[in-house]
């Protein structure tokens, strides 16, 4: 048994990194904020600045809203619309696939972790839920890289999304830039990448401690 709590010290770090990444993809995927838009007119958007996310756009408008207040108006993208980029689509189903691989490669590295701390000797089994995980986490780090670097590709080169009239949005911004969603989304990818390659170095760790050994 101390031999393989000695061999899992990285899988440990794996379980924590993997854990965070996990709980930090699912934050991006929830925030408005993936593209901030500055617009001049602001007879509708009042602040001149815009959220475009991947479930919705939002804007504060002080419009039928009684003087000397404001209210936060939200559209949500309802189905397939064809005048929204593929990205944002692409942005919806990568985030929600890498939500649930994050959450088995978390479930995975729980299951192994506790047959070390427990003193299940298996080494078979043990080896191969570091090996699943792993390969959860690394794909889960994938999913949300595709789609945080596609839309910061957009952002950089000022895309514009020719949104229905019933957004209440230009067309076009006068400047764009990436809000807080992406670097949060950065983050998460590293974590999860890093996660990822600490529970496949399981099986190195112990091929060397048996190797040691005899």
């Amino acid at each position: 048994m101390n031999s393989l709590v000695s061999t899992s010290h990285l899988q440990l770090a794996a379980f924590a990194l993997g854990t965070v990444g996990w709980i930090l993809c699912t934050i991006s995927m929830g925030l408005v904020e993936w593209r901030v838009w500055h617009v001049n007119n602001t007879t509708v958007i009042s602040s001149g600045i815009a959220w475009v996310g991947i479930w919705k756009v939002c804007f504060i408008t002080y419009l039928h809203v009684s003087p000397g207040y404001k209210e936060q108006f939200c559209h949500k993208f309802s189905g397939y619309e064809s005048s929204i980029p593929h990205e944002i689509y692409a942005a919806q189903g990568l985030l929600l696939i890498a939500m649930f691989l994050g959450l088995l490669g978390v479930t995975a590295t729980i299951f192994a972790l506790r047959k070390i701390y427990m003193g299940i000797i298996h080494k078979t089994l043990i080896t191969r839920f570091f090996l699943v995980a792993g390969f959860f986490y690394i794909l889960a780090g994938l999913c949300v890289l595709i789609p945080v670097s596609w839309n910061f590709y957009s952002v950089t080169h000022n895309q514009s999304i020719a949104f229905p009239p019933a957004y209440y949005m230009p067309s076009s911004p006068a400047a764009q830039e990436a809000g807080a969603a992406i670097p949060i989304g950065i983050v998460a990818v590293i974590l999860l990448l890093l996660s990822g390659t600490f529970s496949l170095s399981y099986r190195f760790s112990v091929t060397a401690n048996t190797t040691t050994k005899s």
